[in-house]
């Protein structure tokens, strides 16, 4: 069994594997971390071994204690990957958009697939049908986008992501909500029209925290998977077997 952490911008993810099936996976805080492991190895003995993608999360003394629960993989750029990277600066690619095109490969491995991960930011991975990892891009996430809001005005509130109505508001609220959420649905949707103009039979895969709010709302036909890093996570580390 592979023990999987990833440890985002606002929370860590926990999940078990046996081989490739899914058994088990939770969200908790980082001040959790080490107990809830400690609770995870003990409930599933047969861990063997676990991996870790970091963007920042987690300090190395946290790591370290980590470690006294069995054998430890610490992703990095430096990390054998199933796919050709083509990204111009590699050691810049955020860990979680290498598991992503890890995902994606395996997934589909002979075909075109568009990532997106809508988290707390919004990031764009292509994997082409030569099993090439190209880039993408990056943008505010929704949480982000009503922060910013918030932050960077005198009096504008800040929201929860919510639906609408009408894309026409009619209150300061119902403004915020539908120039949010009209205009990350907006981009996503341009974007794969985007992709789709220059990659045949290209897949769409969803995923990320905020991936089940906007699934519905796209006009794009896609797959949403919100345990598609975690997978991308437990290849790598059969990948890179130690």
């Amino acid at each position: 069994m592979n023990l999987i952490i990833d440890a985002g911008n606002r929370s860590v993810k926990l999940a078990v594997f046996k081989q490739r099936k899914l058994i088990f996976h939770q969200n908790i805080k980082t001040e959790h971390i080490a107990r809830q492991v400690k609770e995870i190895c003990d409930h599933y003995p047969e861990i063997e071994r676990s991996i870790i993608s970091s963007v920042g999360s987690l300090d190395r003394k946290t790591i370290a204690v980590l470690a006294v629960f069995g054998d430890v993989y610490e992703l990095s750029h430096l990390s054998k990957v199933p796919f050709k990277n083509s990204y111009l600066t590699p050691e810049t690619l955020g860990l979680d958009r290498i598991a992503l095109a890890a995902s994606a490969f395996y997934f589909n491995p002979k075909g075109n697939t568009l990532v997106i991960d809508a988290g707390t930011c919004v990031t764009y991975d292509m994997v082409n049908d030569y099993g090439e990892y190209l880039g993408g891009g990056i943008s505010p996430g929704l949480h982000m986008r009503y922060r910013a809001l918030h932050e960077q005005t005198a009096k504008l509130p800040l929201l929860e992501p919510e639906g609408f109505k009408d894309f026409i508001g009619n209150s300061t609220e119902t403004c915020i909500h539908t120039g949010v959420v009209n205009g990350i649905t907006l981009e996503i949707d341009a974007v794969i029209d985007q992709y789709r103009s220059r990659f045949t039979d290209l897949t769409v895969i969803l995923t990320g925290g905020d991936a089940q709010f906007l699934s519905k709302r796209l006009k794009n036909t896609i797959f949403a998977d919100s345990k598609f890093l975690l997978e991308g996570l437990n290849y790598l580390l059969e990948y890179n077997k130690f």
